[in-house]
């Protein structure tokens, strides 16, 4: 979904990276996510929903992140993410 301007909630399932790849965020269909950093996969794993265009994130180790799409852009805590397309 483009945007929330109607109530409806963003499209955020997919996977996300950082311009340098350095961090890999997969957030899952069933509300999950995994996170890699570098060489070190699941470096986080836990639960998120999105409202609207808000994400809130509680990973299993009780820690927890918000983070808002903007413009097909995901802006989470510190990182910028942008959606890694699948090669046709």
């Amino acid at each position: 979904m483009a945007g929330t301007a109607d109530g409806d909630t963003v499209d955020v399932v997919g996977l996300w990276v950082t311009a340098d790849g350095h961090i890999r965020q997969e957030l899952r269909p069933d509300g999950r996510y995994d996170e890699a950093r570098g060489e070190r996969r699941s470096a986080y794993t836990g639960r998120y929903t999105v409202t609207g265009s808000h994400l809130d994130h509680v990973d299993d180790g009780g820690f927890s992140a918000t983070g808002d799409s903007r413009d097909g852009v995901l802006h989470h805590e510190h990182l910028v993410l942008y959606r890694e397309e699948k090669a046709p």
